[in-house]
């Protein structure tokens, strides 16, 4: 779809719905009036930007130092000839963290079939490793070299938290992996994974958005990705339009909210004072 013809559909169903306003607005509940313009205004702000991308515009990341260090980790397998070490984390598919982290697993599969470099993936869940299974044989095959992957590169080891955390110490210790990435959820395990990977002298790079796990990540890793840099990863990492385009979109969406918050305080201290009728509360309230 064209801008053209884009503009359009989006004047037709404004029009449209004009005229349904005016005419009484039947079925229309006008209490939830502000969340039905909240929806069409973070809408139309994701279309927005995700459209501007795909015209080829430029948009503005900035650098995230964990992912460009994964090239470097990468490499630098490369050079000593050992492995790399991908952890996506304890939790099954169902958890957004997984996803994310099986997603840049991808990324990775893509580096170490690009410089023969060896792929060491455990995981502890069975649809974990089914999916990233899928995605390391689909990185190899876009790569050109499907005769180097093999389905044994991820592995299942246990369900078990401690169990699967000593599972990887272990692959640690016996083969000395010269880059270590977890990406994922984790929980009481992940000083346990990070200690020993420094232990060996492995370049590590976490990224995780469980807020209780991060600080032993940042203490005991080379590169932590924090929060929602995990989350950009992928778009960071892809560079699609419409997954930049949503990445922005959304943080626009962040100051538009913002900039409510910081209005309905003032409205409110206004109100309360006595200056204004307008009671914001009221307003805004669902009924």
């Amino acid at each position: 779809m064209n801008d053209r013809d884009f503009f359009i559909g989006a004047g037709g169903i404004t029009f449209s719905f004009l005229i349904y306003w005016f005419m009484g607005h039947p079925f229309f509940i006008t209490e939830r009036l502000v969340m039905f313009l909240a929806i069409l205004t973070f809408s139309g702000t994701l279309l927005f930007f995700i459209r501007k991308a795909r015209r080829g515009e430029e948009i503005f990341l900035r650098d995230i130092p964990g992912l460009k260090a994964v090239e470097e980790a990468v490499g630098r397998s490369t050079e000593m000839g050992k492995s790399v070490l991908y952890v996506p984390g304890i939790m099954d598919m169902d958890q957004v963290e997984t996803v994310a982290g099986v997603i840049v697993l991808g990324h990775v599969s893509k580096m170490t079939a690009r410089y023969e470099t060896t792929l060491n993936v455990p995981v502890s869940r069975a649809i974990v490793m089914k999916a990233a299974q899928e995605v390391c044989k689909e990185s190899y095959l876009m790569e050109g070299r499907p005769d180097m992957f093999h389905e044994d590169m991820v592995h299942y080891l246990t369900d078990e938290q401690f169990a699967y955390a000593a599972g990887v110490n272990g692959i640690m210790v016996r083969e000395k992996p010269a880059a270590c990435m977890y990406m994922g959820k984790f929980y009481a395990e992940s000083l346990i994974l990070a200690e020993t990977g420094n232990s060996i002298g492995a370049i590590q790079i976490a990224g995780t958005a469980s807020q209780a796990q991060i600080p032993f990540f940042v203490t005991a890793c080379d590169y932590t990705l924090i929060g929602e840099e995990f989350f950009a990863a992928s778009a960071y990492l892809s560079q699609r339009p419409e997954l930049i385009g949503g990445i922005k979109g959304q943080d626009m969406i962040k100051v538009i909210v913002i900039c409510f918050i910081l209005g309905g305080v003032i409205f409110r201290a206004l109100h309360d004072g006595g200056i204004i009728d307008f009671n914001i509360l009221e307003f805004l309230t669902a009924k």
